[in-house]
């Protein structure tokens, strides 16, 4: 190649590489709130975390680089809740994911500009965060964990693994209408089933831990743990007396049966969040919560622990075990 060659490929190379690092500074950052619902380094949270950051990047949002996302991590509390939807909304960001019934409800109360994104909610509807779910109508959109019809399952489901269960613990959360939700549809099927509900508020370990204790003095009883962000705080607690009291239990995420919970039955909640960045991704782009459907799970799993079984001298049906997604030996 000529000196002259050489001079212009040099000064088209210089050139272009500024254009190149002018293009990559001048994309806009955009900023997502994050309102979680466990603690920072719970395992769990961090896992959900990260599958809405694969889902973002599928979509060519990358941390950093065009977009960042500002994460609270309100361990189940209420009042740091409130306090923590505050403070994101008030950082105007472009979009907030919103983790549960107790992270919509505060972000909705504080904004009705800021589109929201919720994920493992039960009712929206009723709780009055969208109209309806084909047209939700306002600033919010997002993924339901499920029906409540699926809380009357979960009592079949601990009837068909412990036949002689004649009383059922219902672990809940009565400070979110999913917590009476669920509650009211495992009332509705208890009767058909010979079996007496009664609630168990899940407030603060201590409270768990003696409403557990006076309800296992009594034989043939069991538990079921209906969905809520402090159920998923309080899991390991939930869990060791489960096992101290030698109850069978029914979680509602896969989450706690990998933890040593017995069986659980529930939609896949990492794929919500993936889902969830589909939906921040085209509200990135302009789109509107409002005119964003509501939408249920594609996918339900049964999780057992049969060490947690045999623990507990329980003979899983062979029914049962067959159409379980996934054993855990």
């Amino acid at each position: 190649m000529s000196s002259r060659r050489k001079f212009i490929a040099l000064i088209g190379g210089a050139a272009a590489w500024p254009l190149a690092a002018r293009a990559q500074q001048g994309e806009p950052m955009r900023r997502i709130g994050a309102l979680m619902s466990t603690a920072a380094d719970d395992p769990e949270g961090q896992a959900r975390i990260a599958a809405f950051q694969q889902g973002l990047q599928q979509f060519g949002w990358t941390i950093g680089r065009n977009v960042r996302i500002d994460s609270r991590w309100p361990v189940g509390d209420s009042e740091r809740t409130r306090r923590y939807a505050a403070e994101l909304v008030a950082l105007a960001p472009d979009v907030i994911l919103a983790t549960g019934s107790a992270a919509a409800a505060p972000l909705l109360q504080a904004t009705r500009t800021v589109p929201v994104v919720f994920v493992i909610v039960p009712d929206p509807v009723g709780a009055g965060f969208v109209n309806s779910l084909a047209r939700p109508g306002g600033n919010a959109t997002g993924f339901i964990q499920f029906e409540y019809g699926i809380s009357g399952k979960w009592l079949e489901l601990l009837k068909q693994i412990a036949p002689g269960v004649t009383r059922a613990a219902i672990l809940r959360d009565p400070a979110i209408s999913a917590g009476i939700g669920q509650f009211g549809a495992i009332q509705a099927v208890a009767p058909s089933l010979g079996v007496e509900a009664s609630p168990i508020n899940v407030r603060a370990a201590d409270e768990i831990e003696r409403a557990v204790a006076d309800f296992a003095r009594a034989p043939n009883g069991g538990l079921i743990i209906t969905g809520s962000a402090l159920a998923i705080f309080h899991r390991h607690l939930i869990i060791a007396l489960a096992a101290k009291h030698r109850l069978p239990a029914v979680y509602f995420q896969r989450t706690l049966v990998a933890d040593g919970g017995l069986i659980s039955y529930g939609a896949d909640v990492l794929d919500q969040y993936r889902r969830a960045a589909s939906y921040v991704a085209r509200i990135l782009k302009g789109e509107k919560p409002a005119d964003l459907p509501v939408q249920t799970p594609t996918k339900y799993e049964l999780v057992i622990n049969l060490k947690t079984a045999k623990a507990l001298s329980l003979e899983i049906p062979s029914s049962v075990l067959a159409r379980a997604d996934e054993v855990i030996e």
